[in-house]
């Protein structure tokens, strides 16, 4: 064990984390953006706090709410479901949401838009009827519909998408981050896993390198501010204080990425709603 973890490790019992730990059930309907934020590193880095997770992540790449919805109301089986449970893996092809809701009592469903789509807020028109259909599947009576605010492009992005944001990385990240503000309010989502604002935080640091390609997050230091983000939004224990991260990533970049999500998580708590 390096220094750094030592500390940090000492850190964490002088601070109680691991006192309390939890078990937590959380399913994501979404895209490649979920598949980026809560299939690699989210298990670990809550275990290593001592929290156990259940995760599950109904998949189609680039799926938007209009057709999460269709897919609900017509049993449609195009969804992956990847499931981690006990740091292991599977997927099941061809699964329908609605088994898939009923699959856990879910603790927390997340929702999200295609990233396209995310800074508009005509597409978010039907939010409310899908958040409805989730919650009357849904087995346990306590879960909590969360949207997953995700991030804007990298400004060098060979995606047309940026166009209608002025070809501006900003732009488009406040045009994200206003959608959710304004939209989400009016169908009764409460709370929201500020992603998007994490990976802005972190490029004012690290630079705009975060990406793999014109829309995803690269495979290790963007997944892993990702994970960092939903750790901390659903543990409720500071990111900062964890031991865990990938061993390709650098002591500073830690920093720098535990900083981000600490403080995206901080900001979420003064919105005003």
């Amino acid at each position: 064990m390096n220094m750094r973890k030592l500390i940090l490790l000492t850190l964490m019992l002088l601070n109680g984390i691991g006192v309390q730990a939890k078990t937590i059930k959380v399913l994501a309907i979404g895209n490649s953006f979920s598949e980026d934020a809560v299939e690699n590193y989210l298990y670990e880095l809550a275990a290593a706090q001592g929290d156990s997770l259940v995760i599950g992540n109904a998949f189609i790449g680039g799926c938007s709410i209009d057709r999460h919805l269709d897919n609900l109301k017509t049993g449609k089986a195009d969804y992956a479901y990847r499931k981690i449970v006990g740091g292991k893996k599977t997927d099941t092809m061809d699964s329908r949401l609605d088994s898939i809701i009923v699959n856990e009592p879910w603790d927390i469903i997340t929702l999200q838009q295609s990233s396209p789509l995310s800074g508009k807020p005509a597409s978010y028109q039907n939010l409310g009827e899908l958040k409805q259909m989730v919650l009357k599947l849904a087995t346990n009576p306590k879960v909590e519909i969360v949207w997953h605010l995700t991030w804007a492009y990298p400004q060098k992005t060979r995606s047309s998408v940026i166009r209608s944001f002025d070809n501006n990385q900003q732009t488009m990240y406040k045009a994200i981050v206003n959608t959710a503000l304004e939209v989400l309010p009016t169908v009764g989502i409460e709370r929201f896993i500020p992603t998007g604002i994490t990976i802005q935080l972190a490029r004012e640091e690290l630079g705009d390198c975060l990406n793999r390609d014109d829309i995803h997050l690269s495979l290790s230091l963007g997944r892993f501010a990702a994970a960092c983000t939903w750790c901390e939004f659903l543990t409720g224990k500071s990111i900062i204080y964890n031991t865990y991260w990938p061993n390709d990533v650098s002591n500073y970049d830690v920093r720098m990425i535990h900083k981000a999500a600490h403080e995206a998580i901080k900001l979420i708590d003064d919105f005003p709603y």
